[in-house]
């Protein structure tokens, strides 16, 4: 069988949220159920680059795949290799950059269904990128989502976002001017930013809130405080070991004595109902993602099926 090249904008064409909501649903029930093997994220740097890598593994789809990285100063490049669990070849090499922000959208929509309020309508984003894009799209179709305040400290570009989430999502948007605005009286808040330190105060949650905090994914940096670590009554990652790796959220707070890993629970296992995502109206609820290489494989999967049905895909010579 030929191995395909897809390009950025062959994934653009085929790939939505719906299909990253249906590949994140399977992927959290993989690792649940067993039927995937999800390996964190290793690093490996010289002076101006690194080389990020993760892989998965799934019986579901019977695809194997890695999702490497390159992070410099002027940029990041992504690629996902799909290999095919019977015969051992390869089936694709794609570009994944806007795989990647609809894989982890995707999530914190997954998410939202399992531990939101229901009847959740208004939301707070910190954030105004290319990922806070996706969480609140993925968000919108997840719940009955009537308004979003954005909060960024670029406030030009927080209006434009607002802007263009507004179109995107077809639900007003609107910047505020400080994080107590974009935190308090919210059903979701979402923290999608570069941030290193806590973004707004914990203090200025509302009970029943749920957060979506996935800015972060180095030891070194936390965009949540240790007050939102004691307020939340209900906590999940998207995968228990690449967190104890790489969330600098929980680890700030595990060693300042106010959370347990015990008490961190995970999302395909509530997803299975093996766990508990919200048990009342007003707990507080929060969900951690760091990023997964199983999601990157079975939406890729889905982008590659996709993508050969529509003849797009350049044949690679091996």
């Amino acid at each position: 069988m030929t191995a395909f090249f897809l390009s950025e904008g062959d994934v653009r064409f085929v790939a939505d949220m719906p299909l990253a909501l249906a590949a994140a649903e399977q992927a959290f029930q993989e690792l649940a159920t067993g039927h995937a093997v999800n390996i964190p994220r290793s690093r490996a740097s010289i002076p101006g680059v690194i080389l990020h890598s993760m892989s998965a593994a799934s019986t579901g789809v019977k695809i194997l795949g890695t999702k490497s990285y390159t992070t410099t100063k002027q940029g990041a490049q992504f690629l996902v290799t799909l290999w095919d669990a019977e015969t051992g070849k390869p089936l694709c090499v794609m570009e994944a950059d806007y795989l990647g922000q609809l894989r982890t959208g995707a999530a914190s929509g997954l998410s939202c269904r399992l531990m939101s309020n229901p009847e959740s309508q208004l939301v707070g984003c910190f954030g105004s990128g290319l990922q806070a894009r996706t969480q609140l799209q993925a968000i919108c179709m997840s719940r009955p989502i009537e308004r979003i305040e954005v909060y960024s400290r670029n406030s030009e570009k927080c209006s434009q976002f607002a802007d263009e989430v507004s179109q995107l999502c077809d639900v007003p948007t609107i910047p505020v001017h400080s994080p107590d605005d974009a935190a308090s009286e919210k059903d979701i808040v979402v923290c999608a930013t570069t941030s290193k330190s806590p973004v707004f105060q914990g203090a200025s949650l509302t009970p029943g809130t749920h957060l979506c905090v996935v800015g972060s994914n180095h030891l070194s940096r936390a965009e949540i405080d240790l007050e939102t670590i004691r307020r939340s009554d209900w906590i999940a990652c998207d995968d228990l070991a690449a967190c104890q790796n790489e969330a600098g959220d929980f680890v700030a707070a595990i060693e300042a004595g106010c959370l347990e890993w015990q008490r961190v629970q995970e999302l395909g296992r509530v997803l299975v109902g093996e766990q508990t995502g919200r048990a009342h109206e007003d707990d507080i609820t929060l969900f951690k993602s760091v990023g997964l290489a199983i999601q990157d494989i079975i939406l890729g999967t889905q982008v590659y099926i996709r993508a050969r049905e529509e003849g797009l895909g350049q044949p690679l010579p091996f």
